[in-house]
């Protein structure tokens, strides 16, 4: 059954993993998971391990007066004496055996937490679209029982309703019906496997995309942001800051957005609450500031660059001009930099975000996507829409407004997310 067999399997293992951290937990929430309790709960089962697998090793018999039952003659030849060097030696290797066991096994559980925590957090995200989208092509189901015309045209709109986009939804339409033809599918109930396949073929078939951010192997990465006012674009470099901060990077931002009012006030508050450096000067060239703060960054062996960039898309040849100033004066400075550059787009705007997916795209070079508020929003088949209609990468999808709500785009956890409740 191609992807349908493969997206079953993945939404299975997925839930298990969730339910046997809750279930090891004891919580409702894998949320509520706090990290002291991963700690805690790891070294109780390493005790456990250590009892259950330890090995009794003779000690040295003890008379009833309490006294050593031995004398100095017992180590008098040599080879007594390399027993013991032996025997030190071993007692040596147990123990660096037993700190890598708890190594381990502390940093297994942690990954298994934390990867229980990511799938929750895009089935919470995606629970708008889930209900509106699953929901309504189950009942679509019910309702028509057989193919028709009329059950093609009601698909056709709950797809739209769901952002995936006008293009791609012909596009897809055509395909389905071919497939519907040559396999002569007449139940709805097995249409619905198909559809679920066809819309993933969509994402993974044609140039393949990653999600990862390009790191340069040598002095700082720079990540330059772009995106129209309003999309989330300083909160959302702020979460990508605590992140890398998080991993235990140093941070840099620049404030870019030289002339927008308040715009350099609001990227230094972030940097102070993030505990990330800063850079900006306001009513300046931004490429100027920019030229600045890179010179800094690299003095005070910066990892990451976060750069802001002016929203206005209303005059694309000012934009691009200001663009094209901005990377040139990058790439002077750090080779082979911007290494990413980042389009904020508000998935609660649904097309008008792929429209400005496209005027930047005209505009400069785009690497990936960030799509905000996709927690807020019913049409989460926006991200098959960018990936059909503009080619660019979701890099990273914000699942709410907690800083560590910014992840890296999953296409597991996405479609874990969309279609767990047909499964």
């Amino acid at each position: 059954m191609g992807l349908f067999d493969k997206i079953k399997k993945l939404i299975s293992r997925k839930k298990e993993v969730v339910e046997e951290v809750k279930e090891e937990f004891d919580v409702k929430n894998v949320e509520d998971i706090e990290e002291e309790d991963v700690k805690e709960v790891t070294e109780n089962e390493i005790e456990d391990k250590k009892e259950e697998e330890s090995v009794a090793r003779p000690d040295l018999d003890v008379d009833d007066d309490g006294e050593d039952d031995f004398d100095e003659n017992d180590f008098s030849d040599e080879e007594d004496e390399e027993e013991v060097e032996e025997s030190e030696e071993n007692e040596e290797d147990e123990e660096e055996d037993e700190e890598w066991a708890k190594f381990i096994q502390e940093h297994q559980k942690k990954d298994k937490v934390e990867e229980a925590k990511e799938i929750e957090l895009y089935d919470k995200g995606l629970e708008k679209t889930r209900k509106e989208f699953v929901s309504k092509l189950s009942t679509l189901g019910i309702k028509y029982t057989k193919v028709s015309e009329d059950y093609y045209e009601e698909l056709e709109e709950l797809l739209i309703n769901a952002d995936v986009g006008v293009n791609t939804v012909m596009d897809f339409m055509d395909r389905l019906r071919d497939r519907v033809k040559k396999e002569k599918i007449t139940d709805t109930d097995y249409l619905n496997e198909v559809i679920v396949d066809e819309l993933f073929i969509i994402y993974v078939e044609g140039e393949s995309l990653t999600d990862k951010i390009n790191l340069a192997e040598e002095g700082p990465t720079v990540i330059l942001m772009v995106g129209v006012n309003g999309v989330g674009k300083t909160t959302t470099i702020a979460k990508l800051a605590h992140k890398y901060i998080e991993e235990g990077k140093k941070v840099m931002m620049i404030a870019g957005d030289t002339f927008r009012a308040g715009a350099v006030d609001q990227l230094k508050e972030w940097a102070e609450r993030t505990g990330s450096t800063f850079y900006g000067k306001d009513n300046t060239d931004p490429a100027g500031v920019i030229f600045d703060g890179l010179v800094k960054a690299k003095e005070d062996n910066v990892d990451i660059v976060l750069i802001d960039t002016a929203g206005r898309l209303q005059n694309k040849v000012n934009l691009m001009k200001e663009l094209e100033k901005i990377n040139n004066v990058i790439g002077r400075h750090v080779p082979n930099a911007p290494h990413e550059t980042l389009l904020v787009i508000d998935a609660t705007t649904g097309q008008n975000g792929i429209s400005q997916a496209k005027a930047f795209k005209e505009i400069t070079n785009i690497t990936g996507i960030v799509l905000t508020k996709l927690d807020g929003t019913a049409k989460g088949g926006i991200v098959l829409a960018i990936k059909d209609e503009v080619n660019i990468p979701v890099k990273f999808v914000g699942l709410g407004e907690k800083m560590t709500d910014l992840k890296t785009f999953d296409i597991e956890n996405y479609i874990y997310g969309l279609f767990k409740d047909m499964m």
